[in-house]
């Protein structure tokens, strides 16, 4: 009765079952991947204003007089001699207004878009094994779990 329900025993019993209960534990190395955003650079879109000279021929009319002279032959006339005879005759011409005004001749737009692509990586990782030793004649009885022991 040294031992009633383990409550008893001796320092030398202590030891003896701790030591055939001891474990050993295995570990493995296991890659974290995280991604972080960075920013990779920038597009703007700009106007510039290009000036460039023109020419245009435009064709315009104008009215000119032509003044004609006959000679007659001193046929006789009833009119007297007189400066109060007077002849008007209105000219035109076509005269050249430049204006100027917008037009929109294109579009350019931008927007993003999410290309997803896939980078390949490699890394070496590292696990533990549980190799198993004996000397003498030895019995062992696995109740393997999984985990592979040589």
């Amino acid at each position: 009765m040294n031992n009633f329900f383990g409550l008893f025993e001796n320092e030398e019993e202590k030891a003896q079952n701790n030591h055939e209960n001891e474990k050993l534990r295995l570990h493995k190395e296991e890659l974290d991947i995280t991604k972080n955003k960075i920013d990779a650079g920038e597009v703007t879109l700009t106007k510039e204003v290009i000036e460039e000279q023109q020419t245009v021929d435009v064709p315009v009319t104008h009215e000119e007089v032509v003044i004609e002279r006959r000679a007659i032959d001193n046929e006789p006339s009833n009119s007297s001699i007189s400066d109060e005879e007077t002849i008007h005759i209105p000219l035109s011409e076509e005269q050249v207004h430049v204006g100027k005004h917008t037009v929109t001749t294109g579009e350019v737009s931008a927007y993003k878009r999410n290309v997803e692509e896939t980078q390949h990586v490699e890394e070496t990782l590292k696990r533990e094994e549980a190799h198993v030793d004996t000397t003498g004649h030895v019995n062992i009885a696995s109740n393997d779990t999984g985990s592979s022991i040589d």
